[in-house]
């Protein structure tokens, strides 16, 4: 195996915008590879180090969906279950309608949500929300939040699109009432200690939160990052709320993992047959037409995770290796077929160039490099 070509890619990145990234793949069990390039601080004094923590962002719903897939393996939870079954919250649901608003005529359920088919959106600051965090003040929890969220009207009716949004907030929610336990704590004795993950988690201990990589916001206007807040995260709405589609903070290591247990079989987290499961396609055209706006080429859509369905364009890569991204650039890959995952730590948010070429070009130098 040669790596040399992605050793000299990562080394390019911090000229178009990325001041530093870290970036493991392993195959069953094995590191086959790491590299670090750039610098963990604003100042370019330091350099990336093993141990940086991220906050992973949306690559947190890897984690929120395969916690589901544990409940649905073990019968607590099934994918066509109302999601009122356990949020009552969500029992009378409105949809948009042109400019009017009118009842939903469709239940949502728990694929709706796994798949981003709910209808719900991303939107945050809705006044429902708003007026939650007013009245609850700092201690307001996930369920509390969540379900606020039911009053405001769907986009459209549930399983007829596709919509990126807070569908993996909801499902935390869900998960905690499935498992009688605090979010958190479902993912702490099901998935991290599970692994021996010691870093992971919402809320960083003062030694973890000292090890976050500098963050950056990318400036369209100066075409250049500029530093934020490393801790800063708007997903955090509450120092109660764990955000199931964007709350967690990691280092790579605990993140790869993760991803490796998942590549080789399951390891003891779920079973060969439900990351299938877990990683089919759940779109249909009008959905994956929505889809494709996101310009993932050659894949689909499945239970929370990308999944590659076409080799035929999009680059190089295995039919059925599935992950997710994340706001600031991180991204997981794994490949149950090969045994080959990989996860890749950056701390750039609003720069969709990660997304558009870099991400597939490390996936394809990853696969151009063990194919060697």
């Amino acid at each position: 195996m040669d790596f040399s070509k992605l050793t000299a890619y990562l080394d390019t990145l911090q000229s178009v915008g990325v001041p530093g990234c870290d970036l493991v793949v392993f195959r069953d069990h094995e590191q086959l590879y790491r590299h670090q390039a750039g610098f963990r601080d604003a100042a370019l004094t330091q350099s990336v180090r093993d141990d940086d923590t991220y906050n992973l962002y949306s690559a947190t719903k890897v984690f929120t969906t395969c916690a589901a897939m544990q409940l649905i393996e073990r019968g607590l939870l099934s994918l066509d279950d109302a999601v009122a079954d356990y949020l009552p919250a969500y029992a009378h649901m409105t949809v948009k309608d042109g400019d009017t608003v009118r009842p939903a005529k469709r239940v949502m359920t728990v694929r709706h949500l796994m798949s981003m088919q709910s209808g719900l959106d991303y939107d945050m600051e809705t006044p429902a929300i708003h007026d939650a965090i007013e009245a609850l003040g700092p201690d307001a929890t996930t369920r509390q939040l969540v379900d606020a969220k039911a009053q405001d009207p769907l986009m459209f009716e549930p399983g007829t699109n596709f919509l990126y949004s807070l569908s993996h907030d909801v499902l935390a929610a869900v998960i905690e009432v499935a498992s009688g336990k605090r979010f958190s704590e479902y993912l702490k004795e099901n998935i991290f200690d599970v692994l021996g993950l010691k870093t992971i988690g919402f809320v960083p201990t003062p030694e973890i939160e000292a090890r976050l990589a500098e963050q950056y916001v990318f400036d369209d206007d100066l075409k250049k990052p500029v530093p934020m807040p490393a801790y800063a995260n708007n997903y955090r709405l509450t120092p109660h709320y764990e955000s199931g589609g964007a709350g967690l903070i990691s280092d790579v290591k605990d993140y790869i993992t993760f991803a490796d247990a998942l590549a080789c079989g399951g390891s003891g987290l779920l079973s060969p047959e439900m990351i299938q499961l877990w990683s089919a396609n759940q779109l249909g055209p009008k959905g994956r037409a929505s889809f494709d706006e996101w310009k993932r080429l050659g894949y689909s859509y499945a239970l929370g995770v990308r999944t590659r369905v076409n080799t035929a364009i999009g680059g190089r890569g295995q039919i059925g290796e599935f992950g997710w991204d994340g706001a600031a650039g991180a991204w997981a890959m794994i490949d149950p077929i090969n045994h080959l995952s990989a996860f890749f730590a950056m701390h750039v948010r609003n720069f969709g160039y990660c997304y558009d070429v870099i991400h597939p070009k490390i996936r394809d130098l990853i696969y151009e490099a063990v194919t060697k």
